[in-house]
């Protein structure tokens, strides 16, 4: 069960992802600024082209978690964890199921003023408006 309570307070709260080793940096801001939250309600992780909700839960050595979403309008989901490093980032890996990975880096940040839209469904690439 996760609860509020159940994520460590150094790790709770929301995260801004400053690097990846497996995707270009360049792109990283493409939907608004890459975030992660990891409150134990109702996380979420934007990040390139991919919008997606987040399950997380603590670990003896820090948090772990699994997504779904979608990376542009196609359907996907994976998992990640996440260390504290003694700078106060943290350092992380993120898995795409039967595709990629990378670590990343994420320093602590304030909670956006604008939620993190829902990741699109496939449906809704056949109803875009041209």
């Amino acid at each position: 069960m996760n609860t509020h309570d159940s994520i460590p307070s150094e790790y709770r709260g929301w995260w801004r992802i400053t690097e990846t080793s497996q995707w270009s940096s360049k792109f990283l801001d493409s939907l608004g600024p890459a975030l992660l939250s990891l409150t134990g309600h109702a996380d979420r992780l934007r990040m390139h082209c991919l919008l997606a909700y987040v399950n997380c839960k603590p670990t003896k050595t820090g948090v772990s978690f699994t997504w779904e979403g979608a990376w542009e309008y196609d359907p996907m989901s994976g998992s990640g964890r996440v260390t504290l490093g003694k700078d106060g980032r943290l350092k992380g890996s993120i898995r795409i199921k039967d595709g990629d990975s990378s670590t990343f880096v994420a320093a602590r940040t304030e909670e956006p003023d604008e939620s993190i839209p829902p990741p699109p469904s496939y449906r809704d690439k056949w109803r875009r408006r041209w």
